[in-house]
């Protein structure tokens, strides 16, 4: 027997309360049970997104979200400035393109964080570029974006938002939405969210509902305006994932009553004990700059290919991490950290990778990582 371990950035681990929350019998969606719960769930969102803006719960994943976030927003020959620094900073460019949007990329080496003057150059350089596509965190390469220092660049800007894909993020490190200005940020359930997949989260300030009053791209399901209409009333548009909508609720609760503040922080803890347990073992980290708190993307070492490590992991150990993605591929192995985390998720995942290089004839000392860990990770006194 081979006990699972799911450390892979999405989906997460789901906490067992929820589980039993989800196991509860399915409410009609119509009924005033689901109005009650549904309303009790937008209200705790905005205390998640730290924002006073209505955030809308779409029955998708998170790329169902950010489609929304350039249908509604931008018509056909709009401008749209597009940070790609992984893969789903690309899918960002591939979104607009399909709209009819055209874009401006930076582009930014994977590996690296966007500088903001980078930003501010091209939209001075085009004032007529209405939106600015960013990750908060880009979960290819385990790089966080400051987008707060983004936000001050376009907030000043009448007619352009900025939109966040914060699917890594939000609930991972603090993201200020309304005090730093975030126009649109999105999320989804499978990642610091302790749900399975199916649910998409957006957040949209009233500078974007004012840009959506404009925009012509057709939008049928994914219509923010149409969603608004019937959410405001606690209903949604079209048939919601009610049992996801039941496990949110008790993820909501649990969050609240480990506090924010205590949620940033205890990722934060994880994520560093992570990051040196790695450097400890002699292994590199892939992030020249701004590693993010929800993931820790490894360079593989010289020799051994990062996919082996991935599947070894899985298939000798049980543990679910992630490879690399299009040239990573080979190159990085990735291993999660966000949601339902805890310390000997850090200490397992270590023993493990030190374990399989072990096994691939890297000379790495075992019981390295797994002691840095353990001394950053240790509860005092």
């Amino acid at each position: 027997m081979i006990k699972r371990y799911l450390l892979a950035p999405g989906p997460t681990p789901v906490p067992p309360e929820v589980l039993l929350a989800m196991a509860q019998p399915v409410i009609h969606h119509r009924a005033p049970e689901f109005a009650q719960l549904f309303g009790e769930v937008r209200e705790e969102l905005k205390w998640l997104f730290q924002t006073a803006n209505d955030v809308l719960i779409l029955a998708a994943s998170g790329t169902g979200g950010m489609e929304g976030a350039v249908s509604n927003f931008l018509s056909p020959g709009d401008r749209a400035l597009v940070v790609n620094g992984g893969k789903f900073g690309e899918r960002w460019g591939k979104l607009c393109k399909t709209f009819g949007v055209q874009v401006t990329e930076i582009k930014v080496e994977w590996g690296q964080a966007v500088d903001p003057q980078q930003v501010a150059d091209a939209l001075k350089k085009d004032p007529t570029i209405k939106a600015v596509y960013v990750q908060a965190s880009e979960t290819s390469t385990g790089v966080a974006h400051d987008v707060r220092a983004l936000a001050e660049v376009v907030r000043p800007l009448e007619g352009t938002i900025l939109v966040v894909d914060a699917i890594t993020a939000l609930g991972v490190f603090d993201l200020q939405t309304d005090a730093w200005g975030l126009d649109v940020v999105v999320t989804g359930s499978q990642k610091a969210l302790m749900l399975p997949p199916g649910l998409a989260f957006v957040s949209v300030s009233e500078k974007a509902w004012t840009l959506a009053d404009k925009a012509r791209n057709a939008a049928f399901y994914f219509n923010f305006k149409k969603e608004r209409e019937s959410q405001v009333k606690n209903q949604t548009a079209y048939t919601p994932a009610v049992s996801l909508i039941l496990g949110l609720r008790a993820v909501l609760k649990m969050l609240k009553a480990e506090g924010l503040a205590e949620v940033f922080g205890r990722q934060a803890r994880l994520a560093h004990a992570m990051r040196e347990g790695v450097k400890a073992a002699g292994l590199a980290l892939f992030p020249k700059q701004s590693p993010s708190d929800a993931l820790t993307a490894v360079c593989a070492p010289e020799g051994v290919d990062g996919q082996a490590i991935y599947k070894n992991l899985r298939v000798q150990y049980g543990i679910t991490a992630a490879g690399g993605q299009d040239h990573l591929k080979g190159k990085i192995f990735r291993i999660s950290h966000m949601g339902y985390a805890d310390t000997f998720d850090i200490i397992t995942a270590m023993a493990a990778i030190e374990m399989v290089l072990k096994g691939l004839g890297y000379p790495v000392t075992l019981g390295r990582g797994v002691a840095k860990a353990q001394e950053l990770l240790m509860v005092k006194g």
